[in-house]
């Protein structure tokens, strides 16, 4: 399923790292996993995350350096960085946040309390997949229900049709690619034409005007699409 969100975990001690990816994966996430800086910005070329959890020292490439380059990539500078580390000095938690750590939790730390940070994050990020309802002029999609209104009234949307609905409502304005929606949507692993895509999207917008109304969808000429 494309709408679970991919937790990158940065942890060079293995015990720690398969405790993070199991605990992880039974709240429901997709764990990919990084022994060191290096490895981890790697798999984030490859393909973003939604979140990472990044241990503070690391060999090769620091998690301090990490977050900097990261942080500093205006494709990656969105993705929301929670900081380990055993350092629980003042001024070590205000280095994190300053090179732009969403959050920071000292080393040994609650995984009960961490798997909140997560979902806290997530929340801001992409609030779909933490069962938040979203809202955008008079359309209303709840995650949880898999219910759409449009004004009050029950539209019959596909599943394909519902998460591209979401992702562009987790962002109203933003314009995505056709490969970004391929990639959110699909999913990396599944071989899909771009031009399904332009199907889909035919397919959404006939269901949100299904009871009249504007369509709230705009084409933008060698770009993608956008809600709004």
């Amino acid at each position: 399923m494309a709408e679970q969100p991919t937790v990158l975990v940065v942890e060079d001690e293995p015990a720690q790292r398969e405790v993070l990816a199991y605990n992880l994966e039974a709240e429901g996430f997709r764990v990919n996993r990084a022994a060191d800086g290096e490895e981890a910005l790697m798999l984030v070329d490859e393909a973003a995350p939604d979140i990472i959890v990044l241990d503070w020292m690391l060999p090769s490439v620091s998690g301090i350096e990490v977050c900097r380059q990261l942080k500093m990539r205006t494709e990656t500078r969105g993705v929301p960085i929670i900081m380990l580390s055993a350092r629980s000095e003042e001024v070590d938690r205000v280095r994190g946040l300053e090179t732009g750590a969403d959050d920071y939790v000292v080393k040994p730390y609650s995984v009960i309390e961490l798997m909140a940070r997560v979902r806290a994050q997530l929340r801001r990020t992409r609030p779909s997949t933490v069962g938040e309802r979203l809202e955008y002029e008079g359309i209303v999609l709840d995650s949880e229900t898999h219910r759409v209104t449009r004004e009050g009234q029950v539209l019959k949307l596909g599943p394909t049709e519902f998460r591209l609905l979401t992702t562009f409502m987790e962002k109203p304005g933003r314009v995505w690619s056709r490969e970004q929606l391929l990639d959110r949507v699909w999913g990396r692993d599944i071989y899909v034409d771009t031009r399904t895509v332009d199907v889909h999207i035919g397919r959404l917008r006939k269901a949100l005007c299904q009871f009249g109304g504007d369509d709230p969808l705009r084409t933008v000429r060698g770009a993608g699409y956008a809600l709004g």
